[in-house]
C-alpha cells in the first residue's frame, strides 16, 4: 500500500465513499463507488463535479430516475454472440436493462445538461423487451404462447394425462381393486402415473411396478392399461423440451442481434446510478459543489466534517495557500486540531472524486496530485515501534514521495521525543517541504513552531478556540492567533492546588511566560472585537429585517390601491353601462310611451346614483292650477301643470308628462310656461345642432372603439340623421369585424355597407338607421 493511499484511509475517504455507495442501487454502481480514487487531473475534476450538479438539480427537480439492481449481462451477451444458449433467467435479466434502458431513456428527455450525452447514447429495444417477456413467464416457466408448436404439444399433453387420470380414477374407484389398493389415489413416480398396490396383492393388479415404499408394503404400479398412454405423455414432454430449447436459442439469437448494445446499456446505466448517488449524497450531508481554484489555494468556508453529525459538527473557515502556505495549527488537546486538519484533507479528496463538499457557497479547492496525511497515534507494539518512531516512518514516507502539488498533513508533528529537539526536526521538515512546493496544515504543542509562525513568511498561526470557564473546548477555527494549551487553568479548574500551579507558573521560563501572555491578550481582544461584530451583525440584520418589512408594506400599500382603483373604474363602468341602457330603451320609448320613459330613467337613477335627501314640503301660497310651474321636490326638475284631477297632477316636465301629488311638489311663482321655454329651446338647438355624418374610429382598440361609437349614434339620431359612415381602417381587419358583429347587433341600424369607391372602400361602414 502506497503512502498516498494510506493517507486516504487515515482521512477516512473510504466511509465516505461507503455512504454513496449505500445510495446507489446496483451492485456494480456500489463497487466502482467504493472503488473511487481522487483524480489529479483538473478537467476531470470539472466533468466530475458538473456531472454531480446537475444530476442534483435533476433529482430536485424531476425526482431520481429510479434505478434498480440490474444483474450482469456482460457474460450471457458475449455467450450468446458466440452462438450459446441462454437460460430463462438470464433472458428475464436481458429484459430487466432492456425496460431500465427505456425508462432512464425517457427520463432524460428533454434533458439539456452534461449527463444528456448518455442519455441519449442508451438505446431502448421494446421489441426485444416486449419478445422476452411474452415469451418466458418466470424463470421456470415458458408461456404456452411462445410459438404455435408449443401450445398444440400442451394442448396434447394436457389431453393425454387427463386420459391416464381417468383411466386410473376408474381403477381406483373400482370395488374389485379395493382390497388391493393402498390407498384409492393416483400419485407419479419417475414421471409416470401410477397407483400404490399392496405388496400381498401385486398380481391382482398386472402392469409395472415404478417403485415402493421404505417398509415393502406398498408398491408403486403403472397399470398395464396406462402404459401406452404414459409412454405418449413421455414422448410429448420430449418434443415440448426441444420446442422450448428452440424457443430460447431463437431468443439468444435476437440479443445476440444486440449484444453490444446490450452491454453498452449496462455501462451508461451504471454510470449514471453512479453520478446520481453521488448526488443523493450531495443533498444528504447538505453538500454544495466546490469552486476550483485558478492559484491552487484552499478556502473553505462553514466546512464540516462529513461523518460528524450536521447538528453535532461545529463549521470552520480555512484558508491556504494565497497569503501562506503553511497553516500551524495548535491549541488544547481534544480542542479539534486534528478534526480540522482531517477536514481540510478529506473535503479535497472528495472533491477530487466528484463528490460535492459540505461547506458553503463560495469554497474552492485545488486539484492536488496526491494527498499525504501522518494523523493519530500509530504506536506498533508488534513492530516494537515507539510513537515517535512511528511518525518519523510515515513523515520519510511522506518526504520521499512529495511533489509541488500536494497537500500535506501532519498532526502534532515532532511529537514523542525530546521538546527542543522535537521542535527544531519540526521546523526542518516543515522548511524541506515547503521548498518541494506543497501546501501544509500542521498540529502541535511547540511554543517554537508558534514563533516560527509568528516570524516567517508564508507560515500562518491558527489556533483552536477552548472556554476555560466551561473546560470546554468550542472547537471553532481562529486564524491568525497561535493558541494556548491552557495546563494551568485547566488544572486549576480540575482542582489542582493553587500552590503547586503558582510554583509550576514560576518554573516557566520568563520569555516563554511573557510569549504565552502576549498570546492571552491577544485572544482576549480577538473576543471583544469578535462580540461587537457580533453586535453590529445583530443590528444590521435587524436593520434588513426592518427595510424588508416596509419593503413588504408599501408593497401592500400599492397593491390595495392599485385594487381599489380597479374596482371603482370597474363600478364606474358598470353604472355607465347600466346608465347608457336605461337612456337607450328610454329613447326607443320616449314617443310612444314617455311616462314609462321617465319610470326607467328614474329606477336607472336610483340604480346608479348615491342617496339624495328630500326637500321639506312646503304649503304653497295658494291653489295650484293649470298652467302653474312647479318643482319635483325628490328630483329637483321643473315642471308645468297640464291638469288637476282630484288630488292628481298631470305634469309636462320637457318632453315627458308624468303625474305627481300637491305634497310631492313646490309652487314656482312668476315663471314663463316652461313648455313653452323647453319648445323654444329645443327649436333652437335643432336649428343649430351641427353633428358630423362620420365617426372616425381608427387607433382605437375594440373596446374604446364600440364605445365611442354608441355615443356618436345617440347624437346623430337626435339629430336626426339618417345614414352615417364609420371609418375603422382597413389594418388587420380586427377592428371592422368587432364594429360590424356590433352593428348587426344594433336595433337602430337597419342596413350596413362596406364603403364604395370613393367613400373608402373597405376602410369604411356604410350605416343607415331605422
Amino acid at each position: 500500500m502506497t503512502i498516498h493511499d494510506k493517507s486516504l484511509i487515515t482521512l477516512e475517504l473510504p466511509r465516505v465513499l461507503e455512504l454513496a455507495a449505500g445510495l446507489a442501487a446496483s451492485d456494480s454502481a456500489r463497487e466502482l463507488l467504493r472503488a473511487a480514487r481522487p483524480s489529479s487531473d483538473r478537467i476531470d475534476v470539472q466533468v466530475l463535479q458538473k456531472e454531480t450538479s446537475d444530476a442534483k438539480t435533476m433529482t430536485e427537480t424531476r425526482q431520481s430516475p429510479g434505478f434498480v439492481n440490474l444483474s450482469d449481462i456482460r457474460p450471457a451477451a458475449a455467450r450468446a454472440k458466440l452462438g450459446g444458449l441462454l437460460s430463462m433467467r438470464e433472458l428475464i435479466n436481458i429484459a430487466q436493462v432492456l425496460r431500465e434502458t427505456r425508462e432512464v431513456y425517457t427520463f432524460g428527455e428533454g434533458s439539456s445538461n452534461s449527463l444528456s450525452p448518455r442519455f441519449w447514447a442508451l438505446r431502448p429495444n421494446r421489441f426485444l423487451e416486449d419478445r422476452i417477456n411474452a415469451v418466458i413467464l418466470s424463470e421456470d416457466e415458458i408461456s404456452d404462447n411462445a410459438s404455435p408448436e408449443l401450445n398444440a404439444i400442451r394442448r396434447h399433453i394436457r389431453a393425454a394425462n387427463a386420459k391416464v387420470r381417468e383411466i386410473l380414477q376408474k381403477i381406483v374407484s373400482s370395488s374389485s381393486y379395493s382390497k388391493a389398493l393402498q390407498e384409492s389415489i393416483v400419485t407419479q413416480r419417475g414421471g409416470r402415473f401410477v397407483i400404490p398396490v399392496k405388496a400381498e396383492h401385486r398380481s391382482s393388479l398386472p402392469g409395472i411396478v415404478h417403485d415402493s415404499s421404505s417398509s415393502g408394503a406398498t408398491l408403486f404400479v403403472e397399470p398395464m392399461g396406462v402404459v401406452s398412454a404414459n409412454n405418449e405423455i413421455r414422448e410429448l414432454e420430449s418434443k415440448e423440451k426441444r420446442e422450448i430449447e428452440r424457443i430460447l436459442y431463437e431468443l439468444s439469437g435476437e440479443a445476440a442481434n444486440f449484444a453490444e448494445q446490450l452491454t453498452d446499456n449496462l455501462q451508461l446505466l451504471t454510470e449514471l446510478d453512479v453520478i446520481f448517488a453521488r448526488a443523493k449524497l450531495s443533498y444528504t450531508l447538505n453538500c454544495c459543489e466546490p469552486e476550483l481554484s485558478p492559484d491552487n489555494s484552499i478556502v473553505l468556508r462553514r466546512a464540516r466534517h462529513p461523518l460528524l453529525g450536521k447538528d453535532s459538527a461545529v463549521p470552520i473557515d480555512i484558508t491556504l495557500g494565497k497569503t501562506h502556505d503553511v497553516l500551524v495549527i495548535t491549541g488544547p488537546n481534544t480542542g479539534g486540531k486534528t478534526v480540522s486538519i482531517k477536514t481540510v484533507g478529506l473535503l479535497c479528496a472528495m472533491a477530487a472524486c466528484g463528490l460535492h463538499i459540505p461547506t458553503a457557497d463560495g469554497s474552492a479547492v485545488p486539484v492536488f496530485s496526491q494527498i499525504l496525511a501522518d494523523i493519530g497515534d500509530e504506536q506498533s507494539i508488534e513492530q516494537s515501534l515507539s510513537t515517535f518512531s512511528s511518525h518519523m516512518t510515515n513523515i520519510v514516507g511522506i518526504l520521499g514521495a512529495v511533489s509541488g502539488d500536494s497537500l500535506i498533513l501532519l498532526d502534532e508533528l515532532g511529537a514523542g521525543t525530546d521538546p527542543a529537539e522535537g521542535a527544531a526536526l519540526a521546523v526542518s521538515i516543515i522548511e524541506h517541504l515547503r521548498q518541494a512546493g506543497a501546501k501544509l496544515a500542521v498540529t502541535t504543542h511547540y511554543a517554537e513552531l508558534k514563533l516560527y509562525a509568528l516570524q516567517t513568511a508564508g507560515v500562518e498561526n491558527a489556533s483552536c478556540e477552548f472556554d476555560v470557564e466551561t473546560l470546554k473546548p468550542t472547537y471553532r477555527l481562529i486564524t491568525g492567533i497561535p493558541g494556548k494549551s491552557n495546563a494551568f487553568a485547566i488544572s486549576e479548574r480540575l482542582g489542582l492546588s493553587k500552590e503547586i500551579i503558582r510554583d509550576a507558573e514560576n518554573r516557566v521560563d520568563s520569555g516563554s511566560a511573557e510569549f504565552e501572555a502576549v498570546i492571552a491578550t491577544l485572544q482576549e481582544k480577538r473576543q471583544a472585537m469578535e462580540r461587537e461584530e457580533q453586535s453590529v451583525e445583530q443590528l444590521k440584520r435587524k436593520i434588513e429585517e426592518d427595510s424588508k418589512n416596509l419593503t413588504k408594506l408599501r408593497e401592500g400599500f400599492e397593491n390595495e390601491r392599485a385594487k381599489a382603483q380597479r374596482e371603482a373604474r370597474k363600478e364606474a363602468q358598470s353604472i355607465i353601462d347600466d346608465a347608457r341602457a336605461a337612456a337607450k330603451e328610454a329613447l326607443n320609448l320616449v314617443k310612444e310611451k314617455p311616462a314609462d320613459a321617465f319610470g326607467i330613467l328614474n329606477k336607472a337613477e336610483s340604480d346608479t346614483a348615491p342617496a339624495i335627501e328630500t326637500p321639506e314640503f312646503i304649503p304653497p301660497s295658494r291653489d295650484i292650477k293649470a298652467g302653474d310651474t312647479v318643482e319635483l321636490l325628490r328630483y329637483g326638475t321643473r315642471a308645468e301643470v297640464l291638469s288637476i284631477k282630484g288630488e292628481t297632477l298631470e305634469l309636462k316636465a320637457g318632453i315627458l308628462t308624468l303625474k305627481a301629488k300637491p305634497s310631492e311638489v313646490r309652487l314656482i311663482e312668476n315663471v314663463k310656461s316652461e313648455t313653452a321655454k323647453y319648445l323654444e329651446a329645443s327649436e333652437a338647438a335643432l336649428k343649430n345642432l351641427n353633428v358630423s355624418h362620420e365617426v372616425d374610429l381608427r387607433g382605437l382598440d375594440a373596446t374604446e372603439a364600440l364605445s365611442v361609437m354608441e355615443r356618436y349614434f345617440d347624437t346623430a339620431q337626435m339629430a336626426h340623421l339618417t345614414s352615417v359612415t364609420v371609418i375603422h381602417g382597413k389594418g388587420t381587419g380586427a377592428l371592422r369585424k368587432a364594429v360590424q358583429s356590433a352593428l348587426k347587433r344594433d336595433k337602430r341600424v337597419k342596413s350596413q355597407r362596406p364603403g364604395n369607391y370613393g367613400e373608402g372602400d373597405a376602410g369604411v361602414t356604410v350605416v343607415e338607421f331605422a
